[in-house]
């Protein structure tokens, strides 16, 4: 008997009665299996109509109530910005590690506008005197996230449209505040940052504030590719909040200072201080077997912080990226040798790959940052502002073709499963596997 003709992607969707978008959610999170060709993909219709009839007893009309969907993700938001698809993540039709190679201010100014503009700065604007008052006169125990938290308060207070939802609006109040949370931090890179400009690229200025050290070009680079990286990531916890706030009506302001309070905390933003850590008890010459060990017993035997992301099962290339600009640098060979000997040790013995929370720590250690830099780093660049925009933006496309054929989705996804540990398997806010 010859086998049945395969679906294609569009008649499986049509055929569950889902959007495209949804299709390739079963798909990541192994509920339908695919397979792929030059043509596109395509999937068993066999195993398309067991999946159809399960979905269905699950609703069927007089079944207990579970508190699960019929089938479907319990929730899917869509984005017009990012897709992870095939173990890659894309901006808009373009690879982000290819646009890490792009300034910030361009690719973020695209993140919440759609336009792609060159000559993009980004300055804080009124309310910055205000903020470095407020910041200089919280306590000595006080961190650079706490001085970030002070600078986003500030500007709301002296911004008169705070409370607009205007796209354009609100897309200058995000720009305002990612340069404020960079501006309030105190230089310690050499000199007092006297001679700063807002014209000076935000990476350098960051760099300033965060490594000891003179920057140089290919350190800022660096720094620069991290922030790109880190800008739309999954649906992590600290952006689910920061959507929570945006669904109230809250101004653009709240909606970040929402999704910092999510973002402080050791299983989302601050992963990146226990990987930096680990390498550098391996640099130091501890053994990195006992340094694992000690790893898995601090976090009740959870995952080794810097490996394993779900998303990635081939590992992240967003980490990649990161650790391949390191390897340019002769004096990062230190740390890369530990990244090396912990990696080769994780991966023989779980078959786990670094993620971008090791990277963010082998960048830190390796150019003298203190070992909360990478959490600076995250906050800074993550982008939590487009859920409070109340508009579609135009898709514009950066210099170069987009990447991927037409038929496939031009829309990215994000999915989180609520309620039961399942969120936590499935990558939304665990140590070494959450959606960032």
């Amino acid at each position: 008997m010859d086998a049945l003709p395969r679906l294609t992607a569009e008649q499986t969707a049509e055929r569950l009665g889902v959007k495209l978008e949804t299709l390739y959610a079963y798909v990541a999170r192994g509920k339908l299996a695919r397979d792929r060709t030059a043509d596109g993909s395509s999937f068993d219709p066999l195993e398309v109509e067991r999946f159809a009839a399960a979905r269905r007893r699950r609703s069927a009309p007089g079944s207990p109530a579970t508190g699960r969907s019929d089938g479907r993700p319990l929730m899917v938001i869509e984005t017009t910005f990012a897709l992870i698809e095939d173990g890659d993540l894309v901006y808009r039709g373009r690879r982000a590690v290819e646009l890490a190679r792009e300034p910030f201010e361009n690719v973020a100014r695209w993140a919440l506008t759609g336009a792609w503009d060159a000559d993009a700065r980004f300055s804080p604007g009124a309310g910055m005197a205000a903020a470095r008052r407020a910041a200089d006169a919280l306590p000595a125990s006080a961190g650079d996230r706490d001085r970030q938290l002070i600078a986003v308060t500030a500007l709301a207070a002296a911004d008169p449209l705070r409370t607009s939802l205007d796209p354009a609006t609100v897309a200058g109040a995000a720009e305002r505040m990612v340069a404020g949370m960079v501006s309030v931090l105190p230089v310690v890179g050499g000199g007092d940052g006297a001679s700063e400009t807002d014209d000076d690229p935000l990476a350098l200025r960051l760099h300033r504030r965060l490594a000891p050290t003179a920057p140089t070009q290919s350190a800022v680079d660096i720094l620069n590719a991290a922030l790109v990286l880190l800008i739309d990531h999954d649906l992590a916890v600290s952006t689910l909040a920061a959507r929570a706030a945006a669904s109230a009506r809250a101004t653009p302001y709240g909606v970040v200072i929402a999704g910092m309070g999510a973002l402080d905390s050791p299983l989302h933003g601050n992963a990146s201080r226990a990987a930096h850590r680990l390498l550098a008890r391996v640099v130091a010459g501890e053994d990195p077997a006992r340094v694992v060990a000690d790893a898995v017993v601090a976090g009740s035997g959870g995952p080794v912080p810097g490996f394993g992301q779900p998303l990635y099962p081939d590992g992240d290339p967003r980490a990649r990226a990161l650790l391949d600009l390191l390897a340019a640098a002769a004096s990062a060979a230190p740390v890369l040798s530990a990244v090396e000997a912990v990696s080769a040790l994780l991966r023989d013995r779980a078959g786990a790959h670094p993620n971008i929370d090791l990277a963010l720590g082998a960048l830190t250690l390796a150019h003298g940052m203190r070992d909360d830099a990478g959490e600076v780093i995250f906050a800074t660049a993550c982008d939590r502002l487009r859920g409070a925009r109340r508009r579609r933006v135009r898709r514009t496309a950066p210099p170069a073709a987009p990447r991927r054929p037409l038929h496939r989705p031009a829309l990215g996804m994000r999915v989180l499963r609520l309620g039961t540990s399942a969120a936590a398997r499935a990558g939304a806010d665990v140590p070494g596997g959450r959606g960032r």
